[in-house]
């Protein structure tokens, strides 16, 4: 009687809400309408659009942009000057990767294989409490302690190894006036801002390395370096090109680390900034930014493959 009661109190809308709730596939697209319309209209449309603007191109002498489909702009690109911006900053960002993930590596496998309790916790604080402050205020801190008055200069003179740092200053490249001023000054800080990005997910890939197998590997005779080569390391793969994906492409789209620490030379961040607000070369600032989308495009390819997101 109650039940009855309550079914014909029920308005139209609640009798809607079950009918969508008895349909999973229609429950299901109520649930992601929203997000897929955010993702197609607002997210890929500004991509397309973005690709759109590559194929425009600017007039030299009236600076307007001139709407119609032309190429001129990725021959532009394809410019000396602009390549070695596109491989200043692959190399860069493979160079910063390779580093991060041995740094990251040793200490992943110690949070992930020997940290316990409130050791664990205090990895994931220590981890964690760089992404807490502020970008810029760690980015200017590194211009400071690079510089050619910092404490990295005061230390290495104080223990008389100056001279050392003086001649790899001078070397072709890499040196410069002083470490903050160096391609040296950009990979160190792009390393130390990003590794966060990578030791997280290597831990948990170590973390999903079952331990039957290393002491499998033992009681078969396996040394210690061979269980790691040839049990640890496959299995954590994953996680390391997981990070690897963080890393790679975060220091391929920064613009204000290498602004701020480092040499004049441009990345690709800096080059898409350059052209869009000072030149106002709009066409080509999005055939800038369209690389890394490229870059980016292929290198999750080869992640996929290599099983990159069954680890993040």
């Amino acid at each position: 009687m109650m039940s009855d009661l309550a079914l014909r109190r029920r308005g139209p809308l609640s009798s809607l809400l079950d009918a969508v709730y008895r349909r999973p596939r229609l429950f299901l697209a109520v649930l992601l309408a929203a997000p897929l319309l955010w993702l197609g209209v607002v997210y890929l449309g500004s991509l397309f659009a973005l690709l759109a603007q590559s194929f425009f191109s600017l007039d030299d002498f009236s600076g307007v942009i001139v709407r119609e489909f032309t190429l001129s702009t990725w021959v532009q690109l394809m410019a000396p000057a602009n390549l070695d911006v596109i491989i200043r900053t692959v190399l860069m960002s493979a160079l910063v990767t390779v580093a991060d993930a041995i740094m990251a590596f040793p200490i992943a496998y110690y949070a992930a294989r020997y940290a316990r309790g409130p050791m664990k916790a205090a990895f994931y604080l220590l981890v964690m409490m760089p992404l807490w402050s502020s970008y810029l205020v760690k980015v200017y801190a590194w211009k400071l302690i690079l510089a050619r008055e910092g404490i990295d200069t005061w230390v290495l003179d104080k223990i008389g190894l100056k001279p050392l740092l003086d001649w790899y200053l001078s070397l072709p490249v890499i040196g410069g006036p002083s470490l903050s001023a160096s391609y040296t000054g950009t990979f160190i800080v792009f390393c130390y801002v990003w590794l966060p990005y990578m030791i997280l997910p290597v831990q948990a890939a170590l973390e999903r390395v079952p331990g039957n197998l290393i002491e499998a590997s033992a009681d078969l005779g396996a040394s210690q370096g061979a269980t790691f080569r040839h049990v640890i390391l496959p299995l954590a793969f994953p996680g390391v090109v997981a990070g690897s994906i963080f890393t790679f492409s975060l220091t391929l789209g920064d613009y204000i680390i290498p602004q701020i620490v480092g040499g004049s030379q441009y990345y690709l961040g800096q080059a898409v900034y350059a052209q869009q607000g000072t030149a106002g070369n709009i066409p080509l600032a999005a055939a800038f930014s369209v690389v890394p989308i490229l870059i980016m495009g292929v290198y999750l390819t080869f992640a996929r493959k290599l099983g990159a997101f069954d680890a993040l």
